[in-house]
């Protein structure tokens, strides 16, 4: 039995230590937005926060991540749409959606690091999150965008 706290609520799970996060987030949790996409951590359509890191969860374990705090793009914005979802809507970001629930939450842990990125701060810390439509300059902009917004001008 594990117990892990996501979107501020406590968990209490009981499956195997080997057991993917992303599958107890979809499985046992019924939280859809982490996609599978690639099980190897190379696609970023898993990404969640981990105490406020950005965090594959296709690979992350929970025997590693019980008794951690986990955010997923259900608890973005508080109920209301966060300056990176305004940004990525104001900016056309999406077409297939498949990878923007990853692409946000990278996002949005780039920003508490780096209020003001670069555009090579972006690529950096964006590359691992694949976009097959090939949005990539969508978003850089959105993120610039979402970082004014957040005070990072």
């Amino acid at each position: 039995m594990f117990e892990l706290t996501v979107n501020g609520t406590k968990h209490q799970v009981d499956v195997v230590p080997e057991m993917p996060l992303l599958w107890v987030l979809r499985d046992e949790l019924g939280i859809t937005s982490p996609k599978y996409g690639c099980g190897i951590a190379q696609c970023g359509a898993c990404t969640v926060q981990i105490d406020g890191a950005a965090v594959r969860s296709c690979q992350a374990r929970m025997a590693d991540v019980a008794g951690k705090a986990i955010t997923t793009l259900e608890a973005v914005g508080n109920g209301k749409l966060h300056p990176v979802q305004e940004a990525w809507i104001e900016h056309q970001v999406p077409q297939c959606g498949y990878c923007q629930a990853g692409q946000i939450i990278q996002a949005i842990a780039l920003l508490k690091t780096i209020p003001k990125p670069s555009d090579k701060d972006i690529d950096v810390v964006m590359s691992g999150n694949l976009c097959r439509c090939g949005t990539y300059e969508r978003i850089r902009g959105a993120i610039h965008a979402a970082a004014e917004k957040m005070g990072g001008k």
